[in-house]
């Protein structure tokens, strides 16, 4: 009996996988067909499409960027361009972090952003919170 469920679970864990490694193929293509990728709003050097958090999302802001992938978008300041007297803007930092997610989770992600390149490709507006 105990056999059968290990089966089962790993019959899900399959499922999952699958799920996740077509939602990424989706984004892929989907992001492939925008040319250019929008600049992310109030950011000075990154591109791509905010995601709606899933929720109960523990993470900030996430986005879709030209390779189809999510990634957090980190924002800062150079300290030291700052203290010695350097310009505010050209100091700052922008930053995107690969997201390394389990496949359930990703799906949850996967799903929110592939409705908003959708919205993008339709509309041409931005979702997920960014008016653009």
């Amino acid at each position: 009996m105990a056999e059968d469920h290990l089966e089962q679970r790993a019959f899900a864990d399959a499922i999952v996988e699958r799920a996740a490694e077509q939602l990424r193929e989706l984004l892929r293509r989907l992001v492939g067909e925008i040319d250019p990728l929008p600049p992310f709003p109030g950011s000075m050097f990154t591109y791509g499409i905010e995601v709606p958090p899933p929720a109960g999302s523990p993470l900030g802001c996430v986005i879709v960027g030209e390779d189809g992938e999510l990634s957090e978008l980190q924002l800062g300041l150079d300290d030291e361009a700052v203290a010695s007297g350097g310009d505010a803007v050209a100091a700052r930092i922008e930053h995107l972090e690969p997201l390394e997610l389990t496949s359930a989770i990703y799906i949850a992600y996967a799903y929110e952003a592939a409705g908003a390149v959708i919205t993008y490709l339709d509309t041409g507006e931005l979702s997920g919170g960014a008016t653009g």
